[in-house]
């Protein structure tokens, strides 16, 4: 079966970096392009990144453009974003996704059926 397990969120200061990892199993990685969702404090979904299946194409939401990252390493199954000049509005639960896959991903977070996501905080 699918599955991605979200790693490397924290506490940062304003200003500071952490770099999420997404393990994935179960597919053949290498042939999905993949995204990288998040659900901040009361407010709802917002698509963060994505990427295509060999890392050549990347798409980054206005709010996070110039200072987020995504990248991947196909060998190690594995999705990474690289988050530098962080800002508390970035104080977040990140999921990483299929895209294909990303409005039923969606529907599960905000359901509260998708238990897994690794916790951002920015905070001085």
């Amino acid at each position: 079966e699918v599955q991605l397990v979200e790693s490397g969120g924290g506490l940062v200061q304003p200003g500071g970096s952490l770099r999420l990892s997404c393990a994935a199993s179960g597919f053949t990685f290498s042939s999905y392009a993949m995204s990288w969702v998040r659900q901040a404090p009361g407010k709802g979904l917002e698509r963060v990144s994505t990427i295509n299946s060999d890392g050549g194409i990347t798409y980054y939401a206005d709010s996070v453009k110039g200072r987020f990252t995504i990248s991947r390493d196909n060998a190690k199954n594995t999705l990474y974003l690289q988050m530098n000049s962080l800002k508390p509005e970035d104080t977040a639960k990140y999921y990483c996704t299929r895209t294909s896959d990303i409005i039923a991903t969606m529907k599960r977070i905000e359901s509260g059926s998708w238990g897994q996501g690794t916790q951002v905080t920015v905070s001085s």
